[in-house]
């Protein structure tokens, strides 16, 4: 009898820290870590290199050539695309913006919840996203939800992309967040939301370690 894999699901909306805390968490169970909003933005770049409004058949051409895998744990884990990893092309504010567009196409959403789905059937992970507990990974052992002001989330943003080198302006991020908001909150597929059974948690008020510390309180590896 096959062991199943222990599934973590970190959801919120765009700049909530799910990423850094998702990664925190994989790496401390000595599990993967999912990044989906990687490959939500691959095929945002993807597509974005081809046509930014394909049609049904360009989409459908794209996705028959895309072939996702995930290597390594932690803070090492990897999201695979046709067998090269995927670098900062993807990590923009246009691609976070062309992630959320694509975001809202159903055959995008089938095919990437496919892939991540047969991710989860070999290996225990820690997924982060939009809709990992409530549509994803519903028998998913542990499902978080993060939540912080559009304000908060832009300021972070800002900070971020200034350690990393990249020049920021926070009005700008601060209109982005609000339209991915917007776009992914009221989408007629799988639109932003808690999963029912899922632990909320306002990140507002703490630093990363807190809301680590907090998410760590409530699992219980199997």
């Amino acid at each position: 009898m096959s062991i199943r894999p222990f599934i973590v699901t970190i959801d919120g909306p765009a700049g909530v820290g799910k990423s850094t805390l998702a990664a925190k968490i994989a790496h401390s169970l000595k599990i993967a870590y999912l990044d989906t909003g990687a490959m939500f933005r691959a095929v945002g770049w993807m597509m974005s290199l081809e046509n930014e409004n394909p049609d049904q058949k360009q989409i459908e051409h794209l996705i028959l050539n895309m072939t996702f895998g995930l290597s390594g744990t932690g803070w090492n884990s990897q999201v695979i695309l046709n067998g090269r990893e995927l670098g900062a092309e993807i990590r923009t504010e246009e691609a976070g913006m062309m992630a959320s567009k694509v975001g809202q196409i159903k055959e995008v959403r089938t095919f990437l919840k496919q892939a991540q789905q047969n991710i989860g059937r070999k290996v225990s992970l820690v997924a982060e996203g939009r809709d990992m507990g409530s549509v994803v990974f519903p028998d998913a052992q542990y499902k978080f939800f993060l939540d912080a002001s559009a304000e908060i989330r832009a300021d972070r943003r800002k900070k971020q992309l200034e350690r990393s080198g990249t020049k920021a302006d926070y009005d700008s991020i601060l209109t982005l967040i609000r339209q991915r908001d917007e776009q992914d909150r009221n989408r007629p597929i799988a639109p932003l939301k808690p999963a029912r059974d899922a632990i909320i948690i306002n990140t507002g008020p703490h630093d990363l370690e807190g809301v680590y510390q907090a998410i760590k309180g409530y699992i219980q590896p199997g």
